[in-house]
């Protein structure tokens, strides 16, 4: 059995920890199982909702603490047990909702285990979305705030499912307008999200460090995306995949092979054990 070098690695899950089918490569299971064993901590932190991300977690076997929505929703692996469970208030939601159809654009409203969006379902787009993260969204008629306001939803996370080449725009465009006061950021391509200001990947990173003893900077965070910035930022070693957006690269420690080339057997390799 090796001896650990950094004790707790974190992961993003699309676009880190899978590959581009959506698969968990057979050379990553082999090396989260092999890190597990010789007693360090894996995790995963991503901005799927907590019931999407569940199950993808169990078929790795992993056990201990998953981050969901961008760190707003932390919970038992195996229980499903929620430890914590943030998110925004109804007024709140309902305001970045008036901003965004006041842009002509639709919405995606996610509140626990529920998806509301103001894309009419029979969307390609939403469909793939949909198979893609394992939900069935709830197709509502008229304005989204309205309906927010109208139900009182306690929600994690806001989102806009964008064309690629609109997504820069309408990310400034939101930052200015929202950023002072909610998390604007994308998690991927053709998605513009916001969720709440004090909840995000490096908060989860943080609050699995403290939950198991780990000083932080014997922590590894590795994304692909914006969303994937705070935690890379926090962690001892801050890891972008070689098919991360420039930025992150510009921010990390550490540039590693895509996804689809097993870019977290290789970090488990670098940085998991004592050479």
């Amino acid at each position: 059995m090796k001896k650990l070098n950094y004790q707790l690695i974190v992961s993003d899950f699309d676009g880190t920890l899978i590959d581009d089918n959506q698969q968990i490569l057979p050379q990553v299971k082999k090396a989260i199982k092999k890190y597990v064993a010789s007693g360090g901590i894996f995790a995963v932190c991503t901005g799927r909702m907590l019931c999407c991300i569940l199950p993808r977690v169990r078929e790795l076997g992993l056990e201990g603490l998953v981050v969901a929505y961008q760190g707003t929703v932390i919970a038992d692996i195996e229980s499903g047990n929620i430890i914590k469970y943030g998110g925004m208030k109804s007024a709140d939601v309902a305001e970045i909702c008036r901003n965004i159809e006041e842009l002509g654009q639709p919405i995606n409203v996610y509140c626990g285990n529920e998806l509301y969006t103001s894309i009419p379902k029979d969307n390609e787009h939403l469909k793939l979305y949909e198979k893609i993260v394992g939900i069935d969204s709830q197709y509502v008629e008229g304005k989204i705030s309205d309906f927010v306001l109208e139900n009182d939803l306690f929600c994690q996370k806001v989102a806009i499912l964008v064309a690629h080449e609109e997504q820069e725009a309408l990310y400034a465009e939101l930052c200015n307008r929202l950023g002072s006061r909610f998390d604007v950021t994308c998690s991927a391509s053709v998605l513009v999200e916001i969720s709440p200001l004090s909840d995000n990947k490096g908060e989860g990173l943080k609050f699995i460090a403290k939950k198991f003893n780990i000083p932080i900077e014997k922590t590894v965070a590795v994304g692909d995306n914006l969303n994937d910035l705070s935690m890379i930022k926090v962690a001892g070693v801050g890891v972008a995949v070689g098919n991360a957006t420039d930025s992150l690269k510009n921010s990390a420690d550490f540039v590693s092979v895509s996804n689809n080339d097993g870019a977290i057997a290789q970090v488990i390799e670098e940085f998991g054990f004592i050479k």
